[in-house]
């Protein structure tokens, strides 16, 4: 990889926010899509006559594409730029969504699961570089903040409008509508993005901490790519740190906490809605707080940040469980806002990948560390609706509190296992950079 001198743009003009904000409104289209299935759990449920185990696998399916499309999504942009990826995504996703429209089976909804998580995979990394290479280098780390921030409010979209139109409609209408927004975000993609300023010639990404611009190549070997990556402790801390802040919170928004919210606490849709509502809102807030605390504490992230985040999640997740009856409303929003800590803090592990690999791995590490979220949540997401299952509380019939109790039981072995994950990569990490001395033999 070869550098150059000066930022990618000194002054980005209308052309570049114009691309900008079309390329968020895509992202937001995007997580719309993710959490559409969520909002609407019991609906698919009834829909398709599924069981627990059944519900979930279209969750797992659906992120097990995304988190594996990851590193080969990142080679693809190396090599033709955001505006084709980017494209090809958005047709993915409304034809998954028209897939999902008409599916008369389960089997015809697994395939549509698995279109929308190889279309969404395509966007955010998109996304992130056109912000590379349309503003300046000094600007990067903000725009990618407001980016992630503004692409949250897909979720709100899939809460409330999405639900309230199923409810007044059909399910076809209802996703067939998802699926014209696709195919009109497809079309405005491709008129619009552009990969580059048209005075350059080459693709470039921005290293955050020094400003320093380089020029794209895709010529790196993967798999030695990889193998280098994850022998760098600070890489396995990334992976660990991602794994552990964030998969409750997604296996909440993505499947379970509307039919835990409303069949075993009893609470009505919207009241259901405005719980998860807080969720995404206090995530969006609480961003840039961590992000700014994040770059205040490069040495304490773990200690100051990640793990606090696990903790107060853990405690949280198991006071609701443990209370005799429904819990308190209260008690509920407070689980939402110790569960929206997880998305920021998973942020960190994009802090840990980019300082401890070099500038010709760093999408690379990056990939990894974004697998270890979806690992985590889609073990999470699975086990929860195997152990409904196994209590005979499958459907929304009979869903309960107590089989939830049970099943809600899954995601602590997933907590306990990544912080301690994280305790012994930390350590090794600060050995590697010289923070600690080496440990005797």
């Amino acid at each position: 990889m070869t550098s150059a001198a000066h930022s990618p743009v000194s002054n980005p003009g209308w052309k570049a926010w114009l691309i900008w904000s079309v390329g968020v409104a895509a992202y937001v289209l995007a997580i719309t899509n993710r959490t559409s299935l969520g909002a609407v759990g019991v609906d698919a449920a009834d829909r398709f006559m599924a069981d627990a185990s059944t519900l979930a696998l279209f969750a797992v399916v659906q992120l097990a594409v995304y988190g594996g499309m990851q590193i080969p999504i990142g080679i693809l942009l190396d090599r033709y730029g955001s505006r084709p990826i980017m494209t090809v995504g958005m047709l993915l996703m409304a034809v998954g969504q028209l897939t999902m429209a008409l599916s008369p089976s389960i089997g015809i909804a697994i395939v549509a699961r698995i279109l929308l998580g190889a279309g969404d995979a395509a966007v955010f990394p998109a996304v992130l570089r056109l912000v590379a290479t349309w503003f300046p280098a000094q600007r990067g780390p903000v725009m990618v903040q407001f980016t992630g921030i503004i692409g949250q409010a897909g979720q709100l979209v899939a809460l409330v409008p999405l639900a309230a139109l199923l409810h007044a409609t059909s399910w076809t209408i209802t996703f067939g509508s998802i699926a014209g927004l696709g195919v009109l975000f497809t079309v405005l993609v491709a008129v619009v993005i552009r990969n580059r300023p048209p005075e350059r010639t080459v693709d470039v990404s921005v290293n955050t901490d020094t400003g320093v611009v380089r020029v794209v190549t895709s010529a790196i070997d993967t798999g030695v790519g990889i193998r280098a990556a994850w022998a760098h402790p600070g890489t396995r801390l990334a992976f660990w740190s991602h794994f552990t802040t964030p998969f409750a919170g997604t296996a909440f928004i993505l499947l379970w906490g509307m039919p835990f919210l409303t069949a075993a606490q009893g609470l009505d849709t919207a009241h259901a809605a405005g719980i998860i509502s807080v969720y995404v809102v206090a995530g969006m807030a609480l961003g840039p707080v961590i992000g700014e605390l994040s770059r205040r504490w490069p040495n304490r992230r773990s200690f100051a940040l990640v793990l606090p985040a696990v903790v107060l999640q853990l405690v949280a997740w198991t006071t609701v469980i443990a209370l005799p009856g429904s819990s308190p409303v209260w008690l509920l929003y407070v689980l939402a806002v110790a569960l929206a800590t997880g998305g920021p803090a998973s942020m960190i592990a994009f802090d840990h990948a980019r300082t401890h690999n070099p500038s010709h791995r760093l999408s690379t590490a990056t990939g990894v560390t974004n697998a270890g979220g979806f690992i985590a949540a889609l073990i999470a997401i699975f086990l929860i609706g195997l152990m409904l299952d196994l209590q005979g509380a499958g459907t929304p019939e009979t869903y309960s509190l107590e089989a939830f109790r049970i099943a809600f039981l899954m995601p602590i072995p997933l907590w306990l296992l990544g912080m301690t994950f994280i305790l012994i990569e930390r350590k090794r990490t600060r050995i590697r950079v010289g923070l600690d001395p080496e440990r005797r033999r």
